[in-house]
């Protein structure tokens, strides 16, 4: 008896033993280490062609004040150019580019760059126009042979690609010329060129100094503008990310619930008058839910890309989408 007592005591101890190493069935696993925060956030501002929620942002601190409690300092280095802010995604030295277009996500992803779209920041196709003087020029069909000028690989070089095609021209028909928005404009008014591409207020002073619109992208292309963020820091900050979305929305919010507020900041912030901030405003969308319709709009933006010349290797377009939840 004494034997068998000291049998099964040495068992209970055995088990004691390896319940409290974790063992016996009742193991548990240990909790994964909490994400570290970040101590900067790098976001880009752009406040062109109306970039209310950025601007909405900027006036109320609401990223800023947002990420405080966190320990995180939030900079917004202002980039405007869309292959700038790839390449920085790229670099490293930009985190999230708060309104990345569409043509510029798409060529980066071709080239290897990790960016990955989060959301949608606009949708303006009315903002981005087709502009000319001459009375003859009644469609874009009267544009053949004429010169015309604006940015190319943007959305507005692709409007006036799709506007051609529906008129059965091809770039080639036009005597294209790459400028920038403010350059296009001048040029437009000067007499230098026949046809501009242009966007946001300077539609205005051009229509002011007496343009007209000949075509935007109403029908054509929907000038879809995305949040973009780096792969690499969306895969390790995924609580970041998600954040600065929901902050995002809050601006949002704001320039629903407080509208003259908002356009307040946006005339001071552009120069506009709070009239000119009231006419362009509903010319946007800003729901940043990606929808069948927005990946369509990629998919064409990128169809435009390959037959243009100015993008060689296709990609999936939803390899690249990685819409929070």
């Amino acid at each position: 008896m004494k034997k068998i007592f000291a049998l099964l005591l040495s068992l209970v101890t055995l088990c004691a033993l390896m319940l409290a190493a974790g063992c016996g069935g009742s193991e548990k696993k240990a909790e994964a280490p909490k994400a570290q925060p970040v101590k900067e956030l790098r976001v880009t501002y752009v406040k062109s062609p109306l970039n209310i929620p950025s601007i909405v942002d900027k006036f109320n601190q609401t990223t800023v004040k947002g990420f405080e409690k966190d320990g995180t300092k939030v900079s917004f280095p202002v980039i405007t150019s869309g292959a700038k802010q790839t390449e920085a995604l790229a670099a490293g030295s930009l985190d999230i580019a708060s309104c990345l277009g569409g043509t510029s996500a798409i060529l980066a992803a071709s080239n290897g760059v990790d960016v990955k779209v989060v959301g949608i920041y606009s949708r303006a196709p009315k903002a981005f126009n087709i502009m000319v003087r001459d009375p003859a020029i009644k469609t874009a069909a009267d544009l053949k042979g004429k010169r015309v000028v604006g940015p190319k690989g943007t959305i507005l070089h692709q409007i006036l690609a799709a506007a051609l095609a529906k008129e059965k021209l091809t770039l080639n028909d036009v005597q294209f010329r790459s400028l920038g928005i403010p350059a296009s404009v001048n040029a437009l008014l000067s007499g230098e060129a026949d046809a501009a591409l242009v966007a946001g207020a300077d539609v205005l002073r051009a229509q002011r100094a007496g343009a007209r619109v000949l075509a935007n992208g109403e029908g054509l292309v929907d000038a879809t503008i995305v949040i973009g963020v780096s792969g690499k820091f969306l895969k390790e900050h995924p609580d970041v990310v998600q954040k600065y979305l929901a902050l995002h929305q809050e601006n949002l919010k704001f320039m629903k619930d407080q509208q003259a507020k908002a356009y307040e900041f946006t005339a001071k912030e552009t120069g506009l008058e709070s009239d000119d901030v009231k006419l362009m405003a509903p010319w946007y969308d800003f729901s940043t839910a990606i929808t069948d319709k927005d990946i369509k709009d990629l998919e064409a933006t990128q169809e435009f890309l390959m037959a243009n010349g100015m993008q060689k290797k296709k990609i999936d377009i939803k390899s690249m989408l990685a819409e929070m939840k």
